[in-house]
């Protein structure tokens, strides 16, 4: 284990979030806020250690597997430590473990809040709104990829960008994986920025479009208004719809559109996504509409369009409280936290590209029971995918599921101490939600964390154990349970 290129590249996470405060901390001057002095505070204490981390060169530069993982586990981990330091310390959030969950809900782009009511999420101030928003679009595509776009890391980028990126398969853009990371934010950047430009220009307010591009961006859900998206117009909403459903696409497919190979933007991945997307939204609009949830078919087809990409993008936001729509329409809406959206996007979830490969994988075995002597292989796109893609796939569906039934049933353990007054009363749904949208980055779940709800009425150590899930379900799951392994330490 290379341990002083691990130090060093920590040391770049502590002045890159030093840096990242710079934007709160205009915010806080703009409105005249007190939390300025919260973040000048965090942010020179990060460019200390930083600075002290970076003394002295490393033996050896070389970053390889288990360095890459490594790397990426512990400054995610560093960066959510201090990123929560402002909530703190400008007392927008006094609890620590609180505020940890909610700047790593905001990194991995979940959403899921500590902060009971949307009332008490409109009066923070708004440089504390303007970083938990920031937060999304800083994790969205992943500060690591961020660094090695300034900052290449001789040998080790490819290591580090496979620990980092969702999806099963991860490969290069273009020769040089720096000039692949610039494509990258050159596109998330440019898509954030239209965005923007297209909500200011439907009358939404340049402090609450900015936020809403941050966290459209990174698929996060952090809003600043107190009825979330419920009272922003029509065409406010289905901006951000397309929006939710553009940054669910895997970003290759933008960059073959830009190179003009046409064919390679429609992937079978991409395909299934529209199917699944367009299917969702006419079921549980025909659902809304007969059992008279919402009478207007036109109101229906956009609630639920909203509603399907929030959810399949894991973005989290809600124009509707949809735990009360019936049995069909959250049924899809579970399945979909599961799904999540595609591989080499800011979406969270399992991804559309594994259950592909799931699928296949599963009817081949069938074919070779049928068959026994015949030898079928797992393609897509006309490419075959290698036995050890498959293998890995396979690897994180298991890990997903102990992962998800450890969660489970640890957190049974304080489901009895919710407030379930203003929901359906099932610990079981609110139990099994919450894990599955903190562990798929999705954000609201059911019950007591639905849309109206929140994370606040768990016990600190349930909420430690929603925080690994998020940093797991965000980092692929592997960087974060091989820190966990003795194997991992050793020279």
């Amino acid at each position: 284990m290379n341990f002083s290129i691990i130090k060093r590249t920590v040391g770049w996470i502590l002045l890159f979030e030093a840096i990242f405060f710079t934007i709160p901390m205009l915010t806080a001057i703009i409105y005249w806020e007190e939390a300025f002095f919260s973040f000048l505070f965090t942010a020179l204490l990060c460019g200390l250690l930083g600075g002290i981390f970076l003394i002295g060169k490393p033996k050896s530069y070389a970053i390889y597997a288990k360095e890459g993982f490594v790397i990426v586990a512990l400054c995610w981990i560093v960066l959510s430590v201090f990123g929560a330091l402002p909530f703190v310390l400008s007392g927008s959030i006094p609890s620590y473990i609180d505020a940890l969950f909610e700047t790593v809900s905001g990194f991995t782009t979940t959403g899921a809040t500590i902060i009971p009511t949307g009332d008490q999420v409109a009066a923070l101030p708004k440089s504390i709104l303007t970083w938990r928003s920031f937060t999304h679009w800083i994790g969205g595509m992943g500060v690591l990829v961020f660094i090695m776009a300034f900052l290449p890391l001789s040998g080790g980028n490819l290591h580090i960008m496979k620990a980092e990126s969702p999806g099963p398969i991860v490969g290069k853009l273009v020769p040089k994986m720096r000039a692949t990371a610039l494509i990258l934010y050159a596109i998330y950047a440019a898509l954030t920025v239209a965005q923007f430009i297209l909500l200011v220009c439907g009358g939404m307010p340049v402090f609450d479009a900015v936020n809403t591009a941050f966290a459209t961006a990174g698929t996060g859900g952090f809003t600043v208004r107190a009825d979330g998206f419920n009272g922003y117009s029509p065409y406010l909403q289905i901006v951000v719809t397309v929006f939710m459903l553009v940054f669910s696409i895997n970003f290759n497919s933008y960059f073959m559109m830009i190179k003009g190979r046409w064919k390679e933007v429609l992937t079978t991945e991409v395909k299934a996504f529209c199917i699944i997307v367009l299917s969702a939204i006419t079921l549980i609009t025909v659902n809304l509409c007969l059992t008279d949830t919402i009478a207007s078919f036109g109101n229906a087809l956009r609630h639920a369009a909203f509603t399907v990409s929030s959810i399949i993008s894991t973005t989290g936001f809600v124009t509707e409280n949809f735990d009360t729509w019936p049995t069909l329409s959250m049924g899809i809406i579970v399945l979909l936290m599961f799904v999540g959206a595609c591989a080499g996007s800011t979406g969270g979830g399992i991804k559309i590209s594994r259950v592909l490969v799931l699928g296949k994988s599963a009817s081949n075995e069938v074919g070779k029971m049928l068959r026994p002597k015949q030898v079928k292989h797992v393609t897509m796109d006309g490419r075959v995918i290698g036995e050890d893609v498959v293998r890995s796939v396979h690897g994180y569906v298991v890990a997903y599921a102990l992962i998800f039934i450890i969660s489970f049933l640890l957190i049974s353990l304080d489901l009895g101490n919710l407030d379930y007054s203003a929901t359906t009363n099932l610990q079981l749904v609110t139990g099994f939600t919450s894990v599955a949208t903190t562990l798929n980055n999705t954000g609201p779940g059911l019950g007591a964390v639905g849309p109206i709800g929140s994370f606040a009425g768990y016990s600190w150590w349930a909420k430690l154990v929603f925080i690994f899930n998020m940093l797991a379900g965000r980092l692929e799951l592997f960087p974060m349970l091989l820190l966990f392994a003795p194997s991992t330490w050793r020279k």
